[in-house]
């Protein structure tokens, strides 16, 4: 009898051990954790309002990727259009940054207000163009003005970007500088990019005035068979700026870009190397300060 009674309190005791056990592992487990995601960043959509030589040139296919994938959260949208209508979207307050080509125009534009200040970021060249004949003869001449002069004396063909661009305001000052005021049937007016004036250029047998670095794109890919006829004189020097517009929609995006076109990484690694493979030297040569 008392054996029995030692076994159902042996029972007893391991049936309270074990359910001890159960209470006290079910109190120990942890509750489901809630996860929280981490906030997804807000993109912005930046409106960068640029000259038609950066579209044109093929710079902008590396140089908006490259800055996209630094800055994942902002979208550019490149807006290609002479200089001086974009100056004018920036004062209208429809760009919140610029990269443009006419430097006096563009102090104008921080003189005004509509940006704290400017940077220098590339350089290339301006050239003449023209038919391989050369009819007036502006081959060795001194200066842009002296090649000008002879096309007017000659009245040969010449086309006009007449866009208020920053190759257009250059072509009036050279025009200016030779003491003419250009008029009369050969002073034809495209009033369109440097892309499409060249092909108008292309089909007149005419002059113009183009950036380099589209001419040479455009001679490569054998969209026209103009040829350049006058270079590398000091009054065909083509400056690149930028501005933040001062007040902008996006103005912090744009200073993040202002900031990152002026860096080592796109001076070096993009701007430098634009072209190189393909003409044997960059079409913009790199010089923020």
């Amino acid at each position: 009898m008392s054996l029995v009674k030692n076994r159902v309190k042996f029972l007893c005791a391991a049936l309270l051990v074990a359910l001890s056990v159960f209470v006290l592992s079910g109190c120990g487990a942890k509750a489901p954790q809630k996860v929280t995601k981490a906030p997804t960043p807000k993109q912005v959509n930046m409106v960068l309002a640029s000259t038609t030589s950066t579209q044109d040139s093929g710079l902008f296919d590396v140089l908006i990727p490259a800055f996209e994938k630094a800055n994942p959260t902002i979208k550019v949208q490149v807006v290609a259009i002479g200089t001086g209508e974009a100056i004018q979207k920036g004062r209208d307050g429809d760009a919140d940054c610029l990269l443009v080509h006419a430097k006096s125009d563009e102090e104008q534009f921080v003189k005004d207000g509509y940006a704290d200040s400017r940077a220098d970021v590339m350089y290339n060249q301006f050239v003449i163009v023209g038919p391989a004949n050369d009819p007036a003869k502006i081959a060795g001449s001194k200066t842009a003005a002296e090649a000008f002069k002879k096309i007017a004396d000659e009245k040969a063909k010449f086309v006009s970007r007449a866009d208020d661009s920053g190759t257009n305001k250059k072509e009036l000052k050279i025009w200016k500088a030779a003491g003419i005021t250009p008029s009369g049937s050969w002073y034809k007016k495209s009033g369109q990019g440097m892309g499409e004036t060249l092909k108008m250029v292309d089909e007149l047998g005419a002059y113009t005035l183009t950036d380099q670095a589209t001419y040479l794109v455009m001679e490569k890919e054998k969209a026209i068979e103009s040829k350049v006829l006058f270079a590398g004189a000091p009054d065909l020097f083509n400056q690149y700026g930028v501005l933040v517009v001062k007040g902008a929609k996006q103005e912090a995006a744009a200073q993040t870009f202002h900031d990152w076109i002026l860096s080592k990484e796109a001076q070096q690694t993009v701007i430098k190397n634009f072209g190189t493979a393909d003409f044997g030297s960059p079409l913009f040569t790199p010089n923020a300060k």
